[in-house]
C-alpha cells in the first residue's frame, strides 16, 4: 500500500544558525518576553524540540504597537517616497531569495511539510514581496472632472497606519509576506503575531527584513502562546487601524466582533469547504492530477484544499480507481527526505480532528476504500491518506473543513445537482471543477458561490490574482492590485474658488 519512509532525526539547525532567532523583534531590538517565559517549538515529524522562543505578554505586544506607531509617524518611514519603499522591499526579496534553502529547512523542521513543498512556498511567498515592491509605485490617485466651475476634485490614497497581522502555521512565510508586503508598500507599519507552531520562519524572514534596511519598528514580531488576549489587544487598541487574519472562521468572527467598536479595517481569510466537481465531460486523468495537487499539498492542511469531491455517474468508477492508485503510491515520512510527499499533521489537536472525522464517517456507514487510520509506526502525528466514498450529508467530512489528507467522494447525476450541493455550505473560499464543455465552464464558474474558481486546475494561488472568499470565508482580498486596498484610506480633496482667467 503506502510507501513509508522512516522518520529522520532533524539536526539542531546546523548550517543555517544565523537565521534561527530565539528572541522576538520589537522596535529593532531582539528581546525576550518581559516575564522571561519561553515556549518550545517542536518538529511534528518526530516531536524533537528544535528551538525556544519568547512567550510574550499583552504588555510586550503593547510595546510592539507603540513601536509601530512611532515608526509610522517618523520621517524614516512615513516621509519615504513610494520608490524608496519599493527599493527596500526589493532588497528584502533578494535576501529571501538568497537564503531560500535555509528558510525552507527551518520551515520543514517546524511545520513538517515536505522539503520540496517548503522550497516551493519560499518562491511563492517571496513572489508577494516582489509583487508589492512593484505595486508600491502604482498606488494611484485620481483627478475627477468637477460638476462646478472653478473647482477641482482630487482623490488620493494614504496609508491607514499600524496594521496587526495574525498568521497561521500552514504557510508560515507566504501568509506573512502576502500581508506585510501589501502593508509596507502602502506605507503602513506592522505587528506580526505568527502561529505558536511555526514562529521560527517568521523570525527568520524578519531578520532578513532588518538586513534589507527596513527601519526599526516598521516590522515587529510578537511570539506567544497567549493568542486570545493579544488578539483582543489588537482589536481594541486605538493605535491599530487594521487587522489582517488568516485562520478559522470561528476566530475570524471573534476578531470581527471585537474590532467593531474601533471601526477598524478588517481583512479576514477564513476557512473553506471547497467543492471539487468532475463532470462527465472532464478529462479524467487531468482531474486526478488536479485532485492530488489540491488535496494532498501540505498533507491537506491548506485553506483552499478540495474538501468535497462530487463526481458524475459516467466517470465515477474511472475517477475513483485512478485516484486510489495515485493515493496508494504516495510516499510518507519525515519531510526532510527529498522524495517524501506526505508529512505529519501539525499537532495532536489536528490529528484528533482528522481521525475523529473519519471515524464519524465510518460510523455513519460511509465506505473507506483506502487509509482511514493513523501511522504510528511512522510517527505519532502521521495519518494515512484516505479516500471515503458513499459519504452521507450528515458526516463531519461533508459539512466541515477537514484540513487533512482525506478525500470524501459523492456521486451526482447532473449539473444542477452538482452546483446545488457545491453551494450547500456557509463557506465560500475556493471551488474547482473539471469539464471540457466550454458552455458548461462558463455556466458553472458563474454559479459557484466562492471567491476563487479553479477550472481544470488544482493550484490557483498566484501573487497577481486576488485571494479571498465570500459568505463565511471572509472579507477583503490579498494579492493582486486589490491587496493594497485594505491598507489605504481614500481621501477626497475639494479645491474651490480657483481662478482660470
Amino acid at each position: 500500500m503506502f510507501r513509508r519512509l522512516s522518520s529522520l532525526k532533524v539536526s539542531r539547525m546546523r548550517g543555517f544558525s544565523a537565521l534561527v532567532q530565539t528572541k522576538a523583534l520589537v522596535n529593532g531590538n531582539w528581546i525576550d518576553s518581559s516575564n522571561r517565559q519561553t515556549f518550545e517549538v517542536k518538529n511534528p515529524a518526530n516531536g524533537e524540540v528544535i528551538g525556544n522562543v519568547p512567550d510574550m505578554t499583552v504588555e510586550d505586544a503593547q510595546q510592539a504597537i507603540d513601536a509601530a506607531k512611532q515608526a509610522y509617524e517618523s520621517k524614516e518611514w512615513r516621509a519615504l517616497t513610494a520608490k524608496d519603499r519599493s527599493n527596500m522591499l526589493k532588497k528584502w526579496h533578494s535576501l529571501i531569495e538568497e537564503h531560500a534553502q535555509e528558510i525552507a529547512e527551518i520551515m520543514t523542521a517546524e511545520s513538517g511539510k515536505p522539503i520540496n513543498e517548503s522550497k516551493g512556498e519560499v518562491v511563492y511567498g517571496n513572489a508577494f514581496v516582489e509583487w508589492f515592491a512593484e505595486e508600491a509605485r502604482r498606488i494611484y490617485g485620481e483627478i475627477v472632472p468637477s460638476g462646478q466651475p472653478n473647482r477641482e476634485v482630487i482623490v488620493m490614497k494614504q496609508p491607514i497606519g499600524v496594521a496587526a497581522l495574525i498568521t497561521p502555521w500552514n504557510f508560515p512565510l507566504a501568509m506573512i509576506t502576502r500581508k506585510a508586503g501589501a502593508a509596507l508598500a502602502a506605507g503602513c507599519t506592522v505587528v506580526v503575531k505568527p502561529s505558536e507552531d511555526t514562529p521560527l520562519t517568521a523570525l527568520a524572514v524578519a531578520k532578513l527584513a532588518e538586513q534589507a534596511g527596513i527601519p526599526k519598528g516598521v516590522i515587529n514580531v510578537v511570539t506567544t502562546k497567549k493568542a486570545a488576549p493579544i488578539g483582543e489587544l489588537f482589536c481594541k487598541s486605538p493605535d491599530v487601524r487594521g487587522i489582517s487574519f488568516t485562520g478559522s472562521t470561528q476566530v475570524g468572527k471573534l476578531l470581527f466582533r471585537n474590532s467593531a467598536d474601533g471601526i477598524k479595517r478588517v481583512c479576514l481569510e477564513l476557512g473553506g469547504n471547497a467543492p471539487f466537481i468532475v463532470f462527465d465531460s472532464a478529462n479524467v486523468d487531468k482531474a486526478v492530477d488536479g485532485a492530488m495537487a489540491s488535496k494532498f499539498r501540505n498533507c491537506g492542511q491548506t485553506c483552499v484544499s478540495a474538501n468535497r469531491f462530487f463526481v458524475q455517474e459516467g466517470v465515477y468508477d474511472k475517477f475513483v480507481t485512478k485516484l486510489k492508485e495515485r493515493v496508494e503510491a504516495l510516499k510518507i515520512g519525515d519531510g526532510k527526505c527529498g522524495d517524501v510527499q506526505i508529512g505529519p499533521l501539525i499537532n495532536q489537536m489536528q490529528y484528533d480532528k482528522v481521525s475523529g472525522f473519519v471515524e464519524d464517517a465510518r460510523n455513519k456507514k460511509a465506505n473507506i476504500i483506502v487509509g482511514g487510520k493513523g501511522l504510528q509506526e511512522v510517527g505519532d502525528l502521521f495519518y494515512a491518506p484516505t479516500i471515503v466514498t458513499d459519504v452521507p450529508t450528515s458526516a463531519h467530512i461533508y459539512t466541515e473543513e477537514v484540513f487533512g489528507p482525506v478525500v470524501s467522494i459523492i456521486k451526482f447525476k447532473d449539473e444542477a445537482e452538482a452546483v446545488q450541493k457545491a453551494n450547500d455550505t456557509k463557506r465560500g473560499l475556493a471551488g474547482y471543477f473539471y469539464s471540457e464543455n466550454l458552455q458548461q465552464v462558463f455556466r458553472v464558474a458563474k454559479r459557484l458561490e466562492v471567491g476563487m474558481v479553479g477550472v481544470n486546475e488544482g493550484i490557483i494561488s498566484a501573487p497577481e490574482a486576488p485571494f479571498g472568499g465570500v459568505k463565511e470565508s471572509g472579507v477583503g482580498r490579498e494579492g493582486s492590485s486589490h491587496g493594497i486596498d485594505d491598507y489605504v484610506d481614500i481621501k477626497y480633496i475639494c479645491m474651490g474658488n480657483l481662478k482660470y482667467d
